[in-house]
């Protein structure tokens, strides 16, 4: 039965590898929600997981740079200042810490192993889990470059925002069937799918109620792709050229997201949601405020979103009313999974392995112990625990620097973008405090690809930006045909 999702994922893989259309960009994206499946038999790969996106990257960043100019490209991306050269140092020094320190400070510093006992520390031993996070973290890596090449093509650009919207879409698919799991006998269905060879937690409940997973590993893990997937595509979506994606499928895809971020039952979910709607009001009171001339590009569809937000507020007031009672649930789980979370196992548990993370850190004296040698619940603390305080530094100077980065032009596409990428990074790091390793997401890796690609526009030319009321179906053709031409150039 696992074979036929195999065969299945290959097929399209390969398709996508060999199609004249950006098919990868896709697969890219609607395979983030499917963690759980591993596409080779793990019997074939000693115990490790190859996870499909992860895959599908690979081949993306193959078709990228497999053209003529495609070295010049990457060694253009890798060495300049102003383009990928803080995230390729990092990389340098994630490889050096990785390769040295787990040798170099081998049972002398005591770390939380990734895979084995988790309740106790243990002294640090060089192990395969520093080969396959390297491996990972490398192809997030490679993927920021991959994304800063084919983001530079405008028709490119929508594609993957339509893929987006394709991913959150599956996210919500696969967490809706895990949660009526419970009432039809799907389970069957659903299980060649969680072939991974970590553990994987579908079964919890909280309250009486499911923790939904989705096809991802566990509760906390579905519940950041759904965050991560609400962060995005609120702010992506005003970039979004079809009115049909913009207008009527984002819309429902958001709010499902957030039903099934809240079926997650995940605290740093939670904590993460709040920031987003923290976040978007930030922005909307920005966006009202703007300049009516410079930042007119900021204010469009301020009215409907007004009026949705309005209607949803009068909505609550009424239940809230009415029947005072329906909140209970809603109370009871916050009152459980935020308020009374400094009271459980869970919550010892991991603020043990970021204290031991951040003590085996001291003890390396900010070397760090190499990807792959701690846990640590949070993925701040795990790039410097892991990589020292040079690749921390590194990496996080990168991320300000992407933060920070201006258009070369002054196409309203590429501001909307621009600004949504800053906007939809905030919730995802508040949520990186709290949980996750040293290996950023894709749509992180997607985010710091485009700022980096919308930087480094200097051709005018090259970039189209499909006008709202515009309906010439050529146009869109004669550019994606330009797009591609360029990319197998």
């Amino acid at each position: 039965m696992t074979a036929i999702p195999i065969v299945l994922f290959w097929t399209l893989a390969l398709h996508g590898l060999f199609s004249r259309k950006p098919m990868l960009v896709y697969l890219f994206f609607a395979t983030m929600p499917v963690g759980a499946f591993a596409v080779i038999p793990t019997s074939l790969t000693g115990g490790l997981t190859f996870t499909p996106t992860p895959v599908i990257a690979l081949l993306l960043i193959a078709r990228t740079f497999s053209d003529r100019d495609g070295p010049a490209a990457f060694l253009a991306l890798a060495l300049l200042p102003h383009r990928l050269m803080l995230l390729t140092l990092f990389w340098a020094a994630a490889a050096v810490t990785t390769l040295f320190m787990p040798r170099l400070f081998a049972g002398k510093v005591m770390v939380v192993p990734i895979r084995g006992i988790v309740s106790a520390a243990a002294p640090l031993q060089p192990s395969a889990q520093n080969v396959s996070q390297f491996a990972y973290l490398s192809i997030a890596i490679l993927s920021v470059f991959a994304f800063a090449r084919i983001l530079r093509s405008a028709d490119i650009r929508q594609h993957a925002l339509k893929a987006m919207c394709l991913g959150g879409g599956i996210a919500v698919l696969t967490g809706l069937l895990d949660f009526a799991s419970q009432f039809l006998p799907i389970t069957p269905a659903l299980e060649p799918f969680r072939t991974a060879s970590y553990a994987l937690l579908t079964d919890i409940e909280v309250l009486g109620g499911k923790r939904v997973v989705g096809l991802m590993p566990e509760a906390s893990s579905y519940g950041g792709q759904c965050l991560a997937f609400l962060s995005a595509l609120y702010f992506y979506r005003r970039a979004i050229a079809d009115g049909r994606v913009r207008e009527i499928y984002v819309p429902v895809v958001l709010c499902l997201l957030v039903v099934c971020a809240w079926l997650s039952t995940s605290t740093g979910t939670y904590v993460g949601v709040a920031v987003f709607f923290l976040v978007a009001a930030l922005e909307w009171f920005l966006r009202i405020n703007a300049d009516e001339r410079s930042g007119a590009v900021h204010r469009r569809t301020l009215g409907a979103e007004t009026t949705a937000a309005v209607s949803l507020f009068i909505l609550i007031g009424i239940l809230a009313i009415v029947q005072p009672h329906i909140f209970d649930p809603v109370q009871s789980m916050v009152q459980r999974m935020i308020l009374e979370k400094q009271e459980s196992t869970s919550f010892t548990e991991r603020g043990m392995w970021r204290t031991v993370a951040t003590a085996a850190l001291s003890a390396t004296h900010g070397l760090g112990v190499g990807l792959g040698g701690t846990r640590s619940s949070s993925s701040v603390i795990a790039i410097f625990a892991c990589t020292g305080i040079i690749g921390g530094l590194l990496f996080y100077g990168f991320v300000l620097q992407c933060l920070l980065r201006q258009v070369a032009d002054r196409e309203p596409e590429q501001r909307i973008l621009l600004s949504a990428f800053r906007f939809s990074f905030l919730p995802t790091f508040a949520i990186s405090l709290m949980v996750g390793d040293a290996i950023f997401g894709g749509l992180t890796a997607f985010g710091l690809g485009l700022a980096t690609a919308l930087s480094g526009q200097t051709n005018p030319r090259s970039v189209r930006w499909y006008d709202y009321q515009s309906s010439e179906s050529s146009r869109s053709n004669d550019c994606l045909r330009r797009s591609m031409s360029q990319m197998n150039a």
